[in-house]
């Protein structure tokens, strides 16, 4: 039974069909692994009860009898839902979103609740209303953010898979930061129905594996046109396991980002860990191409703006009327104004009173309308490389996981964490990022494959046959056996 602590999705699932296991078995070592292991690692908020989660499921399908855990900001039916805050304590789901259903429908146990940033807003997992979630690799330090359970809680190796959400680097930089694969998929390709909306232009739905055939497995499940949301992509769902050969696409043309790559403030073992990975997608038949995108210097700017201007705007229905925390107030307004000041924690707050002066009579038109405008020029420029390159390269992130604490005076550091990540949210494309070694304290490093709109199955093509070259995914914690 050990060896199933880090066994892959694919590996549990010969187990089962050859029956030398069944998935009530499966399910319960499972949640021994979180009794053991999360008192310290802090990834869930919640686990369920076997019989709840068994009734929940399908009997077959193809992730049936396999568990995992969903971010906190992603609805279960009839299980309670917090965006790890506390304005949201005590509220209970009355549906599933669109992710989650189909994920029960292809036999999935869905095992809790991962903690995550409040609402979803932070890139180190510090900002949680409840709990702070530790890097199982080291942890004196963050496991990166929002999805900071999902990422702590695969790469401890206490699920095989999980969900999390990503609008601006949300899933990418905690994978890079907890050596996982993790995907930021075409924005319409995951329905954001259930997933409670944080920027709405950018919001995503993806996976969390430690490796690239699973990663693919639990996209093809959650992928596909949904009519409950508007911005669903009219797109057939595809098998992505399918194009998993091993080998990458005849005539490949990688186009590396300069101007990334090279950036101010680059970690050295970073940058030289990325630039090893090029090197071997030569050997491996690839066509290496320099490019610079200037106007992704822009991108967490652009961010900045928009994704607050869009919080401010999604989070004002959260005012103790309709559901959640309620302050015990007589007077209307006061309620209100008690409710948000209890309820939201600090980060919250700052991204809401960003977001309501941009979008202010007299600021609109000079922070709002002209990053979105940056935002047009900066999908234009993908779009553009696409035109000479298949997929793009650059690092997922230029430090390596930090200590707890660390960006707490420098809050604008903090924000650029998502630098390399957000272009990807703001052109609405796809990006995809991989384990692609460690530093000397054995921390670490990713590097993300971006490509254009649906090429979902070309990134994990080219992903594959990379990791299936290297050791990086292959290696795992110390003392989590």
């Amino acid at each position: 039974m050990n060896s199933l602590a880090f066994a892959s999705i694919k590996e549990i699932k010969e187990k089962l069909d050859k029956k030398e296991i069944s998935k009530e078995e499966v399910l319960r070592y499972f949640i021994k692994r979180f009794e053991r292991h999360d008192g310290v690692i802090d990834s869930a908020l919640e686990i369920f009860d076997e019989a709840s989660i068994l009734a929940h499921a399908s009997h077959a399908g193809t992730l049936a009898g396999i568990p995992g855990i969903i971010k906190d900001n992603i609805v279960q039916k009839d299980r309670p839902i917090t965006c790890a805050s506390k304005i949201l304590k005590g509220f209970t789901a009355t549906y599933d979103s669109t992710a989650t259903a189909r994920l029960k429908k292809e036999g999935a146990l869905l095992i809790g609740r991962a903690n995550c940033d409040e609402f979803a807003m932070g890139s180190s997992g510090e900002t949680s209303a409840y709990k702070t979630t530790k890097n199982p690799w080291d942890i004196d330090r963050v496991p990166g953010g929002s999805s900071s359970g999902s990422a702590a809680a695969v790469a401890a190796g206490l699920v095989p898979w999980s969900l999390g959400s990503d609008t601006g680097g949300s899933i990418r930089l905690p994978a890079a930061f907890c050596n996982l694969v993790g995907i930021k998929p075409t924005y319409g390709r995951v329905s954001r129905y259930g997933l409670i909306a944080y920027g709405s232009s950018m919001d995503q739905i993806g996976a969390f594996t430690r490796n690239v055939y699973d990663n693919a497995l639990v996209m093809a499940a959650i992928a596909g046109h949904d009519a409950k949301d508007s911005s669903s992509r009219n797109v057939p769902a595809t098998d992505y396991t399918k194009e998993l050969t091993g080998s990458i696409k005849p005539g490949l043309k990688i186009g590396i980002i300069e101007n990334a790559l090279y950036a101010e403030g680059m970690d050295p073992e970073i940058a030289s860990a990325v630039e090893v990975a090029i090197k071997h997608y030569e050997k491996l038949g690839a066509i290496i191409e320099k490019v610079k995108l200037p106007m992704i210097e822009y991108g967490a700017a652009t961010y900045f703006i928009v994704s607050r201007a869009e919080a401010a705007s999604n989070l004002a229905r959260f005012d103790g009327v309709r559901y959640g925390l309620r302050a015990d107030v007589d007077n209307l307004n006061d309620m209100y104004n008690k409710t948000r000041e209890e309820g939201f924690g600090s980060e919250v707050k700052s991204r809401i009173i960003v977001g309501n002066y941009v979008l202010s009579a007299g600021h609109a038109g000079q922070f709002y309308q002209k990053a979105n405008d940056v935002r047009a020029m900066i999908r234009s420029e993908f779009l553009q490389a696409f035109k000479s390159v298949d997929v793009l390269l650059m690092p997922t992130h230029s430090i390596p996981p930090f200590k707890f604490g660390s960006f707490k005076v420098d809050k604008l550091a903090m924000d650029l964490q998502d630098n390399f990540t957000c272009a990807a949210n703001l052109a609405h494309i796809p990006a995809l990022s991989i384990p692609c070694g460690f530093t000397a304290s054995k921390l670490p490093i990713g590097l993300q494959l971006i490509g254009p709109d649906f090429s979902e199955g070309l990134l994990y093509q080219t992903a594959y046959a990379y990791e299936q070259s290297t050791p990086w995914h292959t290696y795992k914690p110390d003392n989590l056996d």
